[in-house]
């Protein structure tokens, strides 16, 4: 819930690091976590399952992770891809890292990346002009449907590199 809530790591101010202890959960809307890779939920979806994968390690640019948590970052980006695909059937993706507040980045301190379904004419005059979003389906229902996917997903690549 700190998540929702707004809370931060006492010691880095950051929302990503409040939850670098915890397991997934409902609750702090992470749906799964690596070794150096959690992804879960935004708190302010641009669409339904827009997906944020953050570092464990507090830092504010890829180039600082290192090479473990880049090839987890890019796998996990894969298999949120296909996640999302299974879950939503959307007709395309947005994928993108904003390094530094001059680049757009919301939370400049700790890197992450944005994966977002898209569908050709998902963006209407609320978000244009009254900068709201709606989304038909609640929260809580995504979380439990994408975490549920991603699991099978992993699970599927797990297999799949053992008979290479």
């Amino acid at each position: 819930m700190d998540y929702l809530l707004g809370k931060t790591d006492s010691e880095t101010g950051c929302l990503f690091c409040v939850n670098v202890e915890r397991h997934p959960s409902e609750a702090n809307l992470i749906i799964h976590k690596g070794k150096h890779i959690m992804v879960m939920l935004n708190k302010y979806p641009y669409s339904n399952g827009h997906l944020l994968l953050a570092p464990i390690m507090h830092v504010s640019s890829i180039d600082e992770l290192t090479e473990s948590a880049v090839i987890q970052l890019a796998l996990l980006c894969q298999i949120s891809v296909k996640t999302l695909r299974r879950a939503y059937n959307p007709e395309g993706f947005n994928i993108g890292v904003n390094i530094g507040a001059a680049a757009g980045a919301g939370i400049p301190n700790h890197v992450h990346m944005h994966v977002l379904p898209r569908w050709s004419g998902d963006t209407n005059f609320m978000t244009s002009t009254a900068e709201t979003r709606v989304l038909p389906e609640e929260i809580a229902v995504t979380y439990n449907r994408l975490q549920e996917i991603i699991e099978q997903v992993i699970d599927e690549n797990r297999t799949e590199s053992t008979e290479e």
